[in-house]
């Protein structure tokens, strides 16, 4: 084949694969909203009737079993619910076909699973806009992603379907860090240089756990002052923040002096390599324990500059999660207090 003909069949090609990525998005199009439209049906019926539970959970299973015999196991009463529950949760078809047009049902269907409708549009908003696989967005569900976000007051109180347009380093960092894709067991033994190691080489998930718009600069990178070299662990560059990010890793409990040491680090960052246009430099201790003590009575307390983050590599149980999660929280209000909500609803 000469090259005219290779580039027509390129060309033929071309045509082909656009022609089935239309198809594909037009059929998922009209696949969500069908299921939109059977749930409102279903609302709707239910309304008309008994309104006790009993009857929504019988009409339900009546049609599934009906629909089950004719179109198969895609209309079970597991499904139908499902379809019920995404258009109570997005009752006007026309809003949610403008904001999430990337997403799939089966994005749709991972989300329901969730209880808090806050946190089933928050899921689907940050999926499409960070264009998340069915996969990560799995994933970050079952590592409780939502309630690991430091802004959660914030968003139940103020539109919680949209994310907010302009972000904080609290609304991108989260706590604990779920890092059981490093491939770790519970009970190895490993080294820092070890845990950086397996970072650098699952790079792409660590950054997607770590949050929002982040590029990953340098390891090991040298400092250097007129007395001496330092040599900071990780750098990335925080798009949305516009500003360095420096983390150190840490093996044990956070100390004085770790808090000390990467205080320094970020000081130095500012003056040495910030550049116009940047924001100050923030500085994550990533570290396998974190301490009340270090959080209060340290210079943590207060300083935007400065956090103290905990990795676990395994994924606990739910319950064990939500626990560490609760924690978590209370170290980082202790840090910034001024950042803890009055009540649980605000």
């Amino acid at each position: 084949m000469d090259l005219a003909q290779n580039h027509f069949f390129n060309d033929i090609c071309s045509i082909i694969e656009s022609g089935r990525r239309q198809a594909y998005a037009e059929v998922s199009r009209l696949m969500i909203k069908s299921y939109w439209k059977i749930g409102q049906r279903i609302v709707e019926e239910e309304q008309k009737g008994n309104k006790r539970a009993e009857y929504g959970a019988q009409l339900i299973d009546e049609l599934a079993a009906q629909l089950t015999h004719i179109y198969g196991k895609g209309f079970s009463g597991r499904y139908l619910r499902a379809f019920r529950k995404f258009y109570l949760s997005f009752p006007d078809y026309e809003i949610w076909k403008s904001r999430f047009p990337n997403l799939t049902w089966t994005h749709v269907f991972k989300t329901l699973r969730v209880e808090d409708p806050v946190a089933i549009r928050w899921y689907l908003t940050e999926a499409s806009r960070e264009m998340w696989s069915v996969r990560t967005l799995d994933r970050n569900i079952s590592t409780q992603y939502y309630e690991r976000h430091y802004q959660q007051p914030a968003l139940s109180n103020h539109q919680p379907d949209l994310a907010p347009s302009k972000a904080d380093a609290m609304e991108l960092f989260k706590s604990p860090v779920i890092a059981e894709f490093l491939g770790f067991r519970q009970d190895d033994s490993y080294s820092e240089s070890d845990l950086e190691s397996a970072i650098i080489a699952h790079l792409q998930e660590f950054m997607l756990e770590l949050g929002r718009g982040f590029a990953f600069m340098a390891r090991q990178q040298r400092i250097c002052t007129d007395t001496q070299d330092y040599y900071i662990d990780l750098v990335f560059y925080n798009v949305v923040l516009k500003c360095y990010v420096l983390m150190d890793l840490k093996i044990g409990t956070i100390s004085h002096q770790d808090v000390g040491q990467m205080d320094m680090y970020v000081r130095m960052y500012d003056e040495l390599k910030r550049t116009e246009g940047d924001n100050p430099t923030i500085g994550i201790i990533l570290c396998s324990e974190t301490s009340k003590d270090i959080a209060k009575y340290s210079i943590l307390k207060g300083n935007e500059q400065l956090f103290a983050t905990k990795y676990k590599l395994c994924l606990p149980s739910d319950e064990q999660l939500k626990q560490e999660i609760e924690r978590q929280k209370e170290l980082f209000y202790m840090q910034h207090p001024e950042k803890k909500p009055l009540n649980k609803h605000e």
